[in-house]
């Protein structure tokens, strides 16, 4: 079976209100690509990985006048793609959800939260609470309990592969550390981008307490997205220790597994591996990083075969391909990185 993460840069602006794809030739989001542009590109590459399970981050709007779930279909239909089938979690306001897209020849998926659901003016419970609600944590060591909430609420899908009856339990995450709006000076950007990344940090241990949980309980799990951090990543990270990928992998035996995030861990200078592609116009130049990861449980790591990242530069056949070259390109800003896995 083939796994998927694949952050797609304002997928919703594809869209029209009613879920149908706009194939004309106005802008997209993206800079310089029309929208039949991006979609075609898209199209191509959804085909070219051939996924049983994608997670979708930055999936289209589910506001009252759009529906995630249909935009995504629709999509799915329009290129004849087995992952047909889409289903996602406690939607946001910021007009990019997180989604799952599966073959429902091969898998069931339904959205599965787990926690106690949010109850107003109800006192702190114990453990991880539910994607929707409120974490409360002392962020800076002030004997003042903070209280924080998710922009982007984690997706908790409970997921059986059909030919085996095997349960595997997925998490979709895009944790974001929001950047210095409304600084105007040089003390006011390092407060308020300390303050952001306080805050992604805990969001990160929110996360990790209900990896923990799954672990303890012997759950199959795989944590898949856009964790917007990496080791090294920014001059903040040495403020705190750890970026929110060490966070989220944990340690010991029931530490996650990513490859890519291992070996960037080991080797803080030199070759790195990149999933994501930025146009930096201050600097004339693009920035490239790690960000997007596929973690799986230690019971998972024997039946896995390989990780990908669909790298237009720096994979193989993505780069011989010229097709497909040009497409992960004009697609997104993100590339997908893929999991093999014996299920």
């Amino acid at each position: 079976m083939r796994f998927a993460s694949y952050n797609i840069e304002w997928f919703d602006s594809l869209f029209d209100d009613v879920g149908q794809l706009i194939d004309d030739g106005s802008w997209s989001a993206r800079h310089n690509i029309t929208k039949t542009m991006q979609t075609e590109a898209l199209g191509i590459v959804f085909t070219a990985l051939d996924a049983d399970v994608v997670m979708v981050i930055e999936a289209p709007d589910n506001s009252r006048n759009r529906n995630t779930v249909l935009a995504l279909e629709n999509f799915a239909q329009a290129f004849d793609l087995r992952a047909r089938k889409a289903v996602m979690g406690f939607g946001n306001d910021t007009q990019q959800e997180i989604a799952l897209m599966y073959d429902p020849d091969v898998v069931t998926a339904r959205h599965d939260p787990m926690g106690q659901a949010p109850v107003p003016g109800a006192p702190p419970v114990e453990g991880a609470p539910r994607f929707d609600g409120t974490f409360r944590i002392d962020l800076d060591i002030d004997a003042t309990e903070d209280k924080v909430v998710f922009s982007k609420p984690p997706l908790e899908v409970q997921l059986e592969v059909r030919s085996s009856g095997q349960a595997i339990r997925l998490i979709g995450a895009h944790l974001k550390s929001k950047a210095p709006h409304g600084a105007t000076n040089r003390d006011e950007v390092m407060r308020l981008a300390i303050s952001n990344r306080r805050k992604q940090l805990a969001q990160a241990i929110w996360l990790r307490a209900r990896v923990a949980e799954h672990l303890e309980a012997g759950d199959p799990l795989i944590v898949m997205g856009d964790l917007n951090d990496g080791p090294g990543l920014d001059e903040y990270e040495h403020l705190f220790g750890r970026s929110s990928v060490e966070i989220v992998l944990g340690n010991g035996d029931h530490a996650l597994y990513d490859p890519h995030a291992s070996e960037a861990l080991l080797r803080r200078i030199g070759a790195q591996h990149t999933t994501a592609r930025f146009y930096i116009p201050k600097e004339d130049r693009y920035l490239q990083a790690l960000l997007d990861y596929v973690m799986i449980s230690p019971d998972l790591r024997p039946k896995a075969r390989r990780w990908r990242i669909w790298h237009p530069f720096e994979d193989p056949v993505c780069w011989k391909t010229p097709e497909l070259h040009e497409a992960l390109l004009a697609a997104s800003d993100h590339f997908p990185v893929t999991l093999d896995i014996d299920l």
